[in-house]
């Protein structure tokens, strides 16, 4: 089988099928091994495995999956790349390709079918413009997923781990949180790409929370009060949870809600951590029942 990693090989690949990438579907080709290694190290990959790879581009990490022994279904976009993927895998019994977007395909659906709707783990080197979209939309429709494995952008998957106080922590800290336990694999230099993108990336995993670390009796007002106090960064946290989605409530009810929450209303959002938003959040809804 040939080296996915090779660039000589990879060029050779594509010169044959007139292959040109795609600025707009933000291909970036793998051609590291080491790195290739460390992905299937972060994402746990054994025989017997399922996993769903997003984006296997040329194969690269699917023809490391396959030789694993795990049972992979690979979502590729872009029909030009599937007579590569036909020529770089052949057809072993345990590869499916899926010609498809991941963004609109039935997901639940391509679970039932390929892996009996049993639990399976994700792994992808994913284009940075939709990078948090996917995440979230794995996450938001509680699909059976152990864990993700994926290849982003580095100040994203920084932005995914951060904790209370550091200046990445925002409402996507709190969003990956709430649903997953991240952990950062390994730096990934722009350098062992094809073509060469113009930042650096990190890969981090993803593993899912059987429940979430905090109780919330409404989901919706608890995203909303963590989107809202992150909305302006140098305004307090009552400010910022009197304008947004949440403008109906007038300061007098944010200050009740913070003091029966035990939090100064002059802190800011970003010092908040995810059982503080919770607190927030469960307070508003008894007030508002009342």
């Amino acid at each position: 089988m040939k080296s996915l990693t090779s660039p000589k090989v990879i060029k050779e690949i594509l010169e044959k099928h007139n292959f040109r990438f795609s600025k707009s579907l933000g291909q970036n080709f793998l051609i590291d091994r080491n790195i290739v290694e460390k992905i299937m190290e972060g994402a746990q990959v054994t025989q017997g495995d399922r996993v769903l790879e997003i984006g296997p581009g040329i194969g690269t990490l699917t023809q490391e999956l396959i030789s694993r022994g795990a049972k992979v279904v690979a979502v590729e976009i872009d029909k030009n790349l599937l007579p590569i993927l036909a020529e770089t895998l052949g057809t072993p019994p345990n590869l499916s390709i899926v010609h498809g977007d991941i963004l609109k395909i039935d997901i639940q659906g391509l679970v039932n079918e390929f892996f009996e709707g049993k639990e399976f783990k994700v792994v992808a080197n994913l284009p940075y413009y939709i990078t948090t979209p996917i995440i979230m939309r794995f996450l938001e429709e509680y699909l059976p997923f152990t864990t993700l494995t994926v290849m982003i952008q580095k100040e994203v998957a920084q932005r995914m781990a951060a904790k209370p106080g550091q200046k990445e922590y925002g409402s996507l800290s709190v969003a990956i949180q709430y649903y997953t336990k991240p952990r950062l694999v390994c730096r990934v230099p722009s350098s062992v790409f094809m073509p060469r993108p113009k930042v650096d990336s990190i890969v981090i995993a993803l593993d899912r929370l059987d429940e979430p670390p905090v109780a919330v009796y409404d989901r919706d007002l608890f995203f909303k009060v963590v989107k809202a106090a992150f909305a302006k960064r140098r305004k307090t946290i009552l400010n910022n949870l009197t304008s947004g989605d949440l403008k109906e409530w007038d300061k007098e009810k944010i200050l009740e809600v913070l003091e029966s929450s035990g939090i100064d209303p002059q802190r800011r959002g970003e010092t908040l951590n995810i059982q503080e938003f919770a607190t927030i959040a469960n307070n508003m809804r008894d007030i508002k029942l009342v």
